[in-house]
C-alpha cells in the first residue's frame, strides 16, 4: 500500500537580517528553510526547497507538484511495510 506524503512551500520576503527564502513544511511539522537562489526561476526555487526537505526526511522522489494560493505543494509516496 502506498501512503502519499505532502510538502507545502511558501515564500518569505527579505528582512533587514535575512534574504528572501522559501519555507517547506510537512503536515506533521517537519520544516526546512531554503535561501532564495537567484540563478533559479521562481518555480525551481520552490521545488528546490521541497526537494531539500524530502532528502532530509529520506523520502522517495517527488512524484507531482503544483501551485497553490500560498506557494506550491508537492507529493511523494512512501511504501508501507
Amino acid at each position: 500500500m502506498n501512503i502519499n506524503q505532502s510538502i507545502e512551500t511558501h515564500y518569505v520576503g527579505p528582512t533587514n537580517y535575512r534574504g528572501s527564502r522559501i519555507i517547506a513544511t510537512t503536515p506533521s511539522g517537519h520544516k526546512f528553510t531554503h535561501a532564495w537562489n537567484y540563478a533559479l526561476n521562481s518555480e525551481a526555487n520552490y521545488y528546490a526547497a521541497a526537494e531539500a526537505l524530502r532528502a532530509k526526511l529520506d523520502w522517495p522522489s517527488i512524484k507531482a507538484g503544483g501551485s497553490t494560493v500560498k506557494g506550491y505543494a508537492f507529493v511523494t509516496s512512501i511504501l508501507e511495510a
